[in-house]
């Protein structure tokens, strides 16, 4: 065999073998990931849907009656329960037909159970209504379907020029949070008379 054959042959083998190589490094391990992986999916737990800085209007009869805006807005659709969860805090406004506020709302952390059309807020809630009065609670609920809004936590009523309402053994008010009252009242619920804070008087 002469020096030209014999080089083209050892080129030639070469290439296979630098051929062979690639080959396996590309397909070689290739049964390892072929290999079925188990993935638990738990809906309850993790969302359909993850959104980030979300500001949403929501209409009822065709206007607009809502406004909600919302660092964090995470949906689980598929839960036996579903809901939306906005966990990085929360601020929502209510309009009259003439598009004037007249409740606004922050909290912590709030979630809205779609089927059952209840909304729970949680941590320092806060709510103003339309005559100025404003509401301080760790949980609220607000069920659409009843048109109410309710707690079994204490609750501070702040209402200007007639003074402060606390209560913690359970609170209950209208949509507006204009109409409202405290139930199975406790010796530690007390009225602030503004003009005369020295005089305390127990709710009865």
């Amino acid at each position: 065999m002469s020096k030209f054959k014999s080089k083209k042959v050892i080129s030639i083998v070469v290439i296979l073998g630098i051929i062979a190589l690639i080959a396996y490094s590309m397909f070689g391990e290739k049964k390892e990931t072929d290999e079925p992986v188990d993935l638990v999916y738990n809906p309850d737990s993790i969302p359909m849907l993850n959104t980030d800085s979300v500001t949403m209007l929501i209409s009822d009869s065709g206007l607009i009656r809502y406004k909600m805006l919302a660092k964090t807005w995470l949906v689980f659709s598929e839960a036996k329960d579903p809901y939306w969860l906005f966990p990085d805090g929360f601020y929502g406004e209510q309009f009259d037909s003439l598009f004037n506020i007249i409740l606004t709302v922050k909290a912590d952390s709030v979630w809205n159970f779609e089927k059952r059309k209840l909304w729970q807020l949680r941590g320092n809630v806060f709510i103003r209504n339309s005559v100025g009065e404003t509401f301080a609670s760790e949980e609220l609920f607000w069920d659409q379907r009843d048109q109410k809004i309710y707690s079994n936590q204490f609750v501070e009523i702040n209402r200007p020029e007639k003074g402060i309402l606390r209560g913690s053994g359970g609170f209950e008010a209208n949509q507006q949070m204009t109409e409202y009252k405290f139930a199975k009242v406790r010796n530690s619920e007390i009225y602030v008379n503004e003009d005369n804070e020295a005089d305390e008087e127990k709710i009865e």
